[in-house]
């Protein structure tokens, strides 16, 4: 498995180069570490030479440097790097963890939606699997891929109507989505925010019908649920944003990305408002990264959990089966 981990990871790198990507090594230490409500960082304290301490943060994706480099004049870059993610350790999830990420600047996301797919099938011809595999699961990268809106998806796989739980603004409406659950069998707690219940709905009765048999790309997500996506064209209730399955598993989340400046701040703080109430914590906001927003070309983009593509094809029934050391300590 960790044989077949190199492998891929060449044939990954070699994709990018065929197809005129740049590759970067953003920095891993920043002053914000991302802005998304259940994203959680490790701090640490960066001294200088005269002896004061800053908190500085690994971060949780290389998003921020290379939304900077696109705005810097970069037009197709990837990188492959390890990104860090506190309170996270299950069969699918690892603290640290590779991650690749890639932007297209002036291309439209279905482009992004595209690379996803090439890549998966780059890792199964590398390991000669005809299948990815996950616990029992298979998906074919080969056959044409099912693209559905989560929309779509929430009224097949779990009979509700999320559109009912939304104004024409996209504002959501806890009550009504509570309503709904409960009307088709889901338990609702008695705290609860639109978000909580829609993250519910999905884990436990959308996600494991996606990518069986085929990948799956599910697309069009609430505007609501895409802080860092633009808004449709057709529909301002959804945003460009998408997410790659397989097995069951989530290998991918992308998007057409936002460049407005006031509201990627106002959709920070939101974020954060959020945080600090169900975390007691809140991350800075990164100046920096909203000053350059007005440069950046309209840009599509997207991260892939790397371990996770390894897995499915590899077999493998944990991450920590294609990490050659994994992080000691914690629960598994």
């Amino acid at each position: 498995m960790l044989l077949g981990r190199n492998r891929i990871e060449l044939g990954v790198r070699g994709y990018f180069v065929e197809h005129d990507f740049v590759l970067i090594d953003p920095p891993g230490l920043q002053r914000s570490p991302g802005n998304e409500t259940h994203l959680h960082a490790f701090a640490t304290t960066m001294i200088g030479n005269d002896g004061a301490g800053e908190t500085m943060y690994l971060h949780t994706s290389p998003e921020f440097s290379m939304k900077k480099l696109l705005a810097a004049g970069e037009r197709r870059i990837a990188a492959i790097g390890h990104v860090w993610r506190n309170r996270e350790r299950t069969a699918l999830h690892h603290p640290e963890f590779t991650m690749l990420e890639w932007y297209r600047a002036g291309e439209a996301y279905d482009a992004v939606i595209a690379d996803c797919i090439a890549l998966c099938r780059v890792a199964a011809r590398t390991t000669r699997a005809e299948q990815l595999r996950y616990r029992g699961r298979t998906c074919d990268p080969f056959a044409e891929p099912q693209r559905v809106s989560v929309v779509e998806a929430f009224r097949e796989y779990a009979g509700i109507d999320l559109f009912a739980t939304m104004d024409a603004e996209g504002n959501t409406d806890a009550g009504a989505l509570a309503e709904l659950m409960r009307g088709v069998g889901l338990t609702v707690p008695g705290e609860f925010t639109w978000s909580y219940l829609f993250s519910r709905v999905l884990v436990e009765m959308v996600e494991p019908a996606l990518g069986l048999g085929q990948i799956t790309v599910l697309d069009r997500y609430p505007a609501a649920e895409a802080a860092l996506a633009r808004r449709t064209a057709d529909d301002r209730r959804v945003s460009e944003r998408f997410e790659l399955y397989a097995c069951g598993v989530e290998l991918s989340n992308g998007f057409g990305e936002l460049t407005d400046a006031a509201e990627q701040r106002r959709r920070f703080e939101l974020e954060m408002d959020e945080k600090a109430r169900l975390y007691g914590e809140r991350y800075p906001i990164d100046e920096d990264l909203l000053a350059a927003l007005p440069l950046m070309p309209e840009s599509s983009g997207v991260a892939l959990g790397f371990d996770r593509l390894v897995m499915l094809a590899t077999g493998a029934p944990r991450i920590e089966d294609v990490l050659w050391v994994p992080v000691a300590g914690g629960e598994r």
